[in-house]
């Protein structure tokens, strides 16, 4: 009697778990490139303001009542709530906050959001542990170099599938876990990480999936890395060999671990919607600026695009404010006629405008070969609009989403722009002046400020 076992793929392969737990107790004991470090910073920042934005948001709010029914007590602050709860409830809940509104940060390779899972874990078990400034930037490089090396080397997957890891890294870096621990953690994670069938299934997706809160899966993701990290440490084992499933990932013979590649490499969002609207929406607000364009004279926009972009929801009449962040044609009616600050943040009241609907069903979305081209290439997000008017036509030149590593001004802009509407203009500067104490090295503002204001 033969077996039909694939040679490659029988245990124990390449070790690949093993490289990642060794890179993450080395990179715990050495000091990341300061750089690397003041981004890390920024993506705090960053992930501040989506949270400021989406803390009162239903998902939200449904996470939080869910983590304080299903998790013990904890002093663990939940962010700009008063609340507190375990390290896994407060990760949980302030995860759900900060992706609620498509606001959280991005990076390429992944072509996910590490942030909304890497920093409500980091600062949470930051305070479990009474890590430094330093620890805790360190584990937040750690885990966005990890969870993107992992994402980067498979098919694609909704940012929760490969988020688990990232948080184990995070988590782990803090706790000091040993080598095992974190193997056996990684590969619990990776096994048990959501799976987003639907949502990660290849076009056309029937059906496609309804508005949801659960979005790309992450901050069960969050809940998922951090029980993995806690299971593990209890004698509990995964298959160590799961990333050498050469059907599922291709890594590079070089991980490169080490180099600090992801994290610089991290967009932050102007506006509360999916990061493949962004180009043509920068499109359109430069062809209003430069030919001082207004939404009620608008006949037609026409979007060309690439592949992926077309493979979200693109509803014209938008159900619920989730689909609202996947929308083209609604997302440009309502800058035609508000402006981008209409996005930044998102809000329930424009959903059922007369106005932006009608435009919105003005909106054609067409695939281009040349710019889907582009972004197989090299994963740039192109997109041309042409805005009619009348007997007038105007056409935008080939539009990359803005660079999005942004100054300090501007991210300090961008969270005083989001929260405006929940935050009093004196939290919002206490907010930003203990960021500023953090960049000197003094954590403790920061930490306060996050126990004690209260935006809901």
């Amino acid at each position: 009697m033969t077996t039909n076992v694939i040679e490659d793929e029988r245990y124990p392969q390449g070790g690949i778990v093993q490289k990642f737990s060794a890179y993450i107790v080395e990179a715990r004991e050495n000091r990341a490139p300061e750089e690397s470090l003041e981004f890390a910073l920024k993506c705090i920042l960053d992930l501040l303001s989506a949270v400021g934005a989406g803390v009162g948001q239903a998902a939200a709010l449904a996470i939080r009542k869910t983590a304080h029914e299903t998790r013990p007590p904890g002093d663990i602050p939940i962010w700009f709530t008063g609340e507190t709860s375990s390290v896994i409830g407060a990760a949980w809940a302030n995860s759900a906050a900060g992706s609620a509104l498509d606001l959280d940060d991005d990076t390429p390779a992944s072509r996910g959001h590490p942030g909304a899972a890497v920093i409500p874990t980091a600062i949470a078990v930051a305070k479990e542990t009474k890590a430094t400034l330093g620890e805790l930037l360190n584990a937040i490089v750690i885990g966005y170099e990890v969870g993107t090396a992992i994402s980067a080397a498979r098919a694609y997957g909704s940012s929760g599938t490969w988020a688990p890891y990232a948080v184990v890294a995070t988590a782990a870096a803090l706790r000091r876990s040993s080598r095992e621990v974190i193997e056996h953690a990684l590969a619990i994670a990776g096994e048990s990480a959501p799976n987003q069938s639907l949502a990660s299934a290849p076009a056309p997706r029937k059906p496609h999936p309804e508005p949801n809160h659960v979005k790309e899966g992450i901050t069960w993701a969050v809940v998922t890395g951090l029980e993995s990290l806690a299971s593990a440490q209890n004698g509990f084992h995964g298959a160590r060999n799961i990333l050498d499933a050469t059907r599922y990932y291709n890594f590079p013979n070089d991980l490169d671990l080490g180099s600090y590649q992801y994290i610089r490499t991290t967009g932050f969002k102007p506006y509360c919607c999916c990061r493949h609207l962004h180009g043509a929406l920068d499109a359109l607000i430069e062809l209003i600026k430069e030919h001082r364009l207004v939404g009620r004279s608008i006949d037609r926009i026409e979007v060309e695009t690439y592949g992926p972009a077309l493979r979200i929801s693109n509803w014209k009449e938008p159900r619920d404010i989730m689909d609202v962040q996947y929308s083209h044609p609604y997302c440009l009616a309502l800058v035609a006629h508000y402006g981008h600050e209409a996005l930044l943040p998102l809000t329930g009241d424009v959903l059922n405008n007369p106005s932006v609907t009608a435009l919105s069903h003005k909106v054609e979305l067409s695939l281009s070969p040349e710019l889907d081209k582009i972004y197989t290439e090299s994963g740039m997000l192109p997109a041309r609009v042409t805005v009619t008017c009348g007997d007038q036509r105007f056409v935008s030149p080939v539009t990359f989403p803005k660079d999005n590593g942004l100054p300090w001004d501007k991210l300090e802009d961008k969270f005083r722009q989001a929260t405006r509407f929940v935050a009093t203009p004196e939290q919002q500067n206490i907010v930003v002046g203990a960021i500023s104490d953090a960049r000197r090295g003094d954590m403790r503002g920061l930490t306060e400020s996050l126990s004690e204001i209260q935006f809901v």
